[in-house]
């Protein structure tokens, strides 16, 4: 069996894990995003010890953001201008590439989603494909035209720009770069912040539903728009309220309002916009599938 490790390097838990694949996982651990010192510590001392029964090929890392991706850049898997206190400038690649002498490739926390989707699970066969993750913060991962998107830096869908009524929204926001942005507006503290509670213990009839719906629509929209992915998929603790798809779907079709003349958008749109196939371990499944590239 080929075994390689993977990182999901959240904001809030970093998930470590040894795997061929979604059906060989040999272990895991999950643990919370401290210091980077103390969570790469974590980190190494796990890789450590199974690589004492284990041979790793190499290791996949899918971070929060953002990051350095550009391999020439001196600063190549830094973690850099993230709101995320004390990570700014962080080298998340260096220690584990010198410790465990593995080879090490990285990218988004939401590119390693949309990886393992595309390897394993909703985005099988589908190209251009999208995965969002709603939730703490928003995130959007793109494969396209054989792989994954970076360009300047890669793709923040999160702080897309917004339309907003006041009227119905008189809440501005809450990112600190944009107010009233993607993230600033439909993200899991966002609602909290609006409404003055946890989403997930507002009652399924609340307008809070309807909003959050319009929000993801209008990007989810763009994006069918800007780059027609045969597939999205929408994941994250936001998107756990599944009574949000039927909302987010039937949002899409009237604000495309006929214009896209495709049956997947007018007819079979429930199997156009969907949850993730493999569930929450998307992006550290994604994150082994990155490492199988770090070979090729």
């Amino acid at each position: 069996m080929k075994l390689y490790g993977a990182i999901e390097a959240g904001g809030t838990k970093m998930v470590c894990m040894v795997a061929g694949g979604p059906d060989e996982i040999i272990a895991e651990t999950r643990f919370p995003t401290t210091t980077p010192a103390e969570t790469i510590g974590r980190m190494l001392a796990f890789f450590n010890e199974q690589m004492k029964s284990h041979q790793l090929l190499a290791l996949g890392i899918g971070s929060f953001g953002p990051l350095d991706l550009n391999p020439a850049s001196p600063t190549y898997g830094y973690i850099t201008t993230t709101p995320k206190p004390g990570w700014q400038q962080t080298d998340l690649i260096g220690r584990l590439k010198e410790e465990l002498k593995l080879p090490v490739i990285i990218d988004t926390d939401v590119n390693a989603a949309a990886l393992g989707e595309f390897t394993w699970g909703a985005g099988q066969g589908k190209d251009p494909f999208i995965y969002y993750t709603i939730g703490t913060g928003i995130g959007m991962g793109v494969r396209a035209n054989g792989g994954l998107v970076h360009g300047l830096t890669h793709p923040e869908g999160g702080h897309m720009v917004m339309k907003r009524d006041p009227q119905r929204d008189p809440f501005e926001g809450f990112c600190p770069y944009h107010g009233d942005c993607f993230e600033g507006l439909a993200s899991g503290p966002a609602m909290n912040k609006r409404w003055g509670q946890k989403a997930e213990t507002l009652p399924l009839d609340h307008p809070a539903w309807a909003l959050e719906a319009s929000y993801i629509a209008q990007s989810v929209s763009n994006m069918v728009l800007t780059l027609s992915p045969q597939r999205i998929v929408l994941g994250g603790g936001v998107m756990q309220q599944e009574q949000l798809f039927p909302l987010v779907r039937r949002e899409v079709q009237s604000m495309l309002n006929g214009y896209v003349q495709s049956p997947v958008i007018m007819e079979f749109i429930d199997d156009y916009i969907v949850p993730p196939a493999l569930g929450n371990q998307a992006g550290v499944l994604g994150s082994i599938a990155l490492a199988m590239q770090a070979l090729v």
